[in-house]
């Protein structure tokens, strides 16, 4: 997500656009990163975590799918738009399974572990952003960003056939202590 939201504003410069487009797009990128916050706690205590996170990984496709298809102000909002909305789903679907995986007192090292992962990923692509897309243009920070969304679509699919293999381990429950 970092890698295409931190690279958006540059090559809507690139393509000429004016600075009040960049603002506008990630002003919806913002607002679908944290707007669906008030009902994705419900969507997955309704469907389950894995149909939240196989929705996150499809939004994500579909916000390549229209990057890949121009580089208009519609294809910037649109893109943007869902790749925060997928995002979302992503993270706090991740959060939700990661919270269901340690003891209550391993907590505070996996939770902490979590977010050195996380924000050292996010570091990383905000830095390569900018470079990738001046070296490669948009189109390749698309080829990036595809591989690493399937990738996670085919773990949530393991992941999903391993909870049907054990239909006792719903994963709702931490792991008890031999």
């Amino acid at each position: 997500m970092t890698l295409l939201m931190a690279a958006t504003p540059l090559v809507m410069q690139g393509c000429q656009l004016p600075f009040q487009d960049a603002a506008f797009v990630l002003e919806w990128h913002v607002l679908g990163m944290f707007l669906p916050s008030f009902f994705t706690g419900t969507l997955i205590q309704r469907f389950g975590v894995i149909a939240v996170l196989l929705a996150g990984g499809v939004i994500n496709l579909l916000c390549l799918l229209i990057a890949w298809s121009g580089v208009s102000l519609a294809h910037f909002w649109g893109s943007l738009l869902l790749l925060g909305i997928g995002w979302n789903f992503l993270y706090i679907g991740g959060t939700t399974l990661l919270a269901s995986t340690y003891l209550p007192e391993e907590k505070g090292k996996a939770q902490g572990l979590n977010e050195l992962l996380v924000y050292s990923a996010q570091m990383f692509a905000s830095f390569a952003a900018g470079w990738l897309a001046a070296r490669g243009g948009w189109q390749s920070l698309q080829a990036i960003a595809l591989p690493v969304i399937i990738l996670s679509l085919l773990a949530t699919l393991w992941l999903q056939r391993v909870q049907q293999a054990t239909p006792l381990s719903n994963f709702a429950e931490p792991p008890r202590s031999l």
